[in-house]
């Protein structure tokens, strides 16, 4: 960060969000005119907030003071002539203040904080060359305990004055905005960060168009080791837009002594644990929903105790936000205009598919959550099942209610998939990553929420297609179901010769009489999404989903599995896919004739939009 030797002081009034003043509007008419038809790379603002400090240090040690200002000349210090820009949040994780007509705040100090501020729509905060936005200043006096990967260094004394930064942008303050959510980026070694560079990350390096909401990495940003953070920056550097990181499980400082400091290492080098940024008419709120180590003396609100240790008596995690986290998030919340889309974002989610009937994989506190959006136009992102999952207002899952009185979703829910899918798991493609299929039998990919105004429609890229491809098709019949009970007792044990899947496109009479279905993995599919299936050219029927998400348990086993992925996984290792919430099935006539047949399928999302796929599969008389 830059270090001055005196205060910049503001010697004109502020510039107001709502109501620019003429020059205010000139300047943003001249940034507007610098961002047309330029790439992200020749307009990007890059700088870092300026820490002012003196030798006689503040005036009032107890408070932080600062400015957020216009950075007219984007050498990120705060001329005398460059304005302050007023009504800009600013906190520092528990208080929230907004800058007066100056651009001015004050905030208490704590010994450990990290001071933040909300980047309004219509201005951009400098991004570093990694194109990671730089908003926050950490408070640490005597640094971090001693960590393997270093965590804050001491920070001294408390500044003169923190001040933040930005400018006048045409792209944060359009209307239409992309937004894009990667889910468990995670490499483990370096190997699997050019797994991702040759991915996901190239797939993002080719698009434009989300220069204003950015991209937004919800957790596992690494697999444990936090030295890859700089592997990532690289990464993160090939992109188009700002690249944002909030904090997984893997992005734990596992040797902190307590909570306090467990992400004392993603906090120095990629972002506060929790904050906000807006873009148009959207208010991203970025939250840490990982609780480590997780002490058992939490109280839930049922009043039992999260489970914080494994049977060898090491310490967990466990899905959990914190009093003062909470206390942000209302105070967050009363900044934001009621008719803006509030987007949540986190690693573990608040409620998800998958995990349904786990306390660990969900947030305690979600009921508390619920009521703050209470009214609101609102959708939960997050990441850490490695699935996608597509969740609606009003849908239901048995293990919500057991656990936590939830009867049916107030808002959408969306498990955003994973860059690294099943773990960088299974056969090398031909692009040099892996299929790396997920255990729902979904793809590697990351999700983009297309907003306009506060409505949004989530669309789903799987790394390496367009995004035309949205659906998986297979067979599943009793000679597959046969050999995949087979196939997972010999990975078991790994006894004798390994059983081979054989043609799976290829069933018989004795199958037909048996249960076959057409399957549809539908990535994205959701309440409101049909699956129409015809074979040979005839009039299409409809399949039915095998989650009906109306209060049911997940249905689990080779029947409700997809064929397709979990032929892959059972041969070539990674989770197996043995269930699905986003999977259709069409049964076959018991009638089809010897031969080969095509099924034209049409998948239709909630929104209308169809995607076509076919399948040619082969009817004999026996095996």
């Amino acid at each position: 960060m830059t270090v001055a030797t005196v205060l910049a002081v503001a010697g004109t009034a502020a510039t107001s969000i709502p109501a620019p003043s003429d020059a205010a509007a000139s300047d943003a008419t001249t940034a507007d005119r610098s961002e047309r038809g330029r790439s992200w790379n020749q307009t990007a603002y890059r700088g870092q907030v300026e820490v002012v400090r003196s030798e006689e240090g503040p005036a009032e040690p107890a408070t932080l003071t600062g400015t957020v200002f216009d950075d007219r000349d984007r050498d990120s210090v705060h001329d005398r002539r460059e304005r302050g820009v007023a009504g800009v949040a600013v906190s520092n994780g528990r208080e929230v203040v907004t800058t007066d007509r100056q651009g001015r705040y004050e905030l208490p100090v704590r010994d450990n904080m990290t001071v933040f501020a909300t980047q309004p729509s219509g201005y951009q905060v400098p991004v570093d060359a990694a194109n990671i936005p730089q908003f926050h200043y950490n408070h640490l006096p005597k640094g971090s305990p001693d960590l393997r990967y270093g965590g804050i260094a001491p920070t001294g004394p408390l500044p003169d004055a923190v001040n933040f930064p930005m400018v006048r942008s045409q792209s944060t303050d359009a209307r239409s905005q992309e937004c894009v959510i990667a889910g468990d980026l995670q490499p483990y070694d370096t190997t699997e960060v050019e797994y991702a560079r040759r991915g996901a990350i190239g797939d993002l390096s080719k698009r434009h168009g989300y220069a204003g909401c950015g991209s937004l990495f919800i957790g596992d940003v690494v697999g444990d080791d936090l030295s890859l953070y700089d592997d990532v920056r690289g990464l993160t550097g090939l992109l188009n837009g700002p690249a944002r990181m909030l904090p997984g499980n893997h992005d734990l400082d596992f040797d902190a002594p307590n909570a306090e400091h467990s992400f004392d290492t993603f906090r120095a080098q990629l972002a506060p644990e929790y904050y906000s940024y807006d873009a148009g008419d959207v208010h991203v709120v970025a939250l840490n929903t990982v609780r480590y180590p997780c002490t058992g003396e939490e109280d839930n609100a049922d009043g039992t105790h999260p489970e914080c240790t494994d049977p060898e008596n090491t310490p967990r995690y466990n899905g959990w936000l914190s009093e003062e986290q909470l206390t942000w998030l209302e105070r967050d919340l009363e900044q934001v205009d009621d008719d803006s889309l509030v987007v949540i974002a986190s690693h573990i989610s608040l409620l998800n598919w998958a995990d349904q009937g786990s306390r660990t994989h969900q947030v305690d506190q979600v009921q508390r959550v619920y009521e703050l959006l209470e009214g609101r136009e609102a959708v939960s992102v997050a990441g850490h099942s490695h699935s996608i999952e597509n969740m609606k207002a009003g849908d239901s899952m048995e293990g919500w209610r057991e656990l936590w009185g939830v009867e049916e979703m107030p808002f959408p829910h969306i498990t955003a998939g994973a860059i690294s899918g099943d773990w960088y798991s299974g056969a090398m493609t031909e692009n040099g990553y892996p299929t790396a299929l997920g255990r729902d039998g979904g793809r590697p990919g990351v999700l983009t929420l297309d907003v306009r105004g506060n409505e949004f429609r989530e669309r789903y890229t799987v790394t390496g297609e367009s995004d035309r491809t949205q659906t998986q098709l297979s067979l599943n019949s009793p000679t597959y179901r046969e050999w995949y009970e087979e196939r997972r007792a010999w990975n078991a044990d790994k006894q004798g010769a390994a059983p081979e899947p054989g043609d799976q496109l290829v069933i018989d009479r004795d199958d037909l009489a048996g249960d076959t279905w057409l399957t549809t993995n539908f990535f994205v599919g959701s309440t409101g999404s049909t699956v129409d299936v015809s074979l040979d050219g005839r009039r299409s029927k409809s399949a039915t989903r095998t989650q009906e998400m109306n209060g049911e348990a997940p249905r689990i086993g080779a029947q409700w599995s997809d064929p397709y992925a979990a032929t892959e996984q059972l041969t070539h290792g990674g989770s197996v896919a043995d269930r699905s919430m986003h999977l259709w099935r069409f049964e076959l006539p018991e009638d089809l004739a010897v031969g080969k047949h095509r099924a034209r399928v049409t998948a239709t999302d909630s929104y209308g939009r169809q995607f076509t796929d076919t399948l040619t599969f082969e009817v004999v008389e026996q095996h």
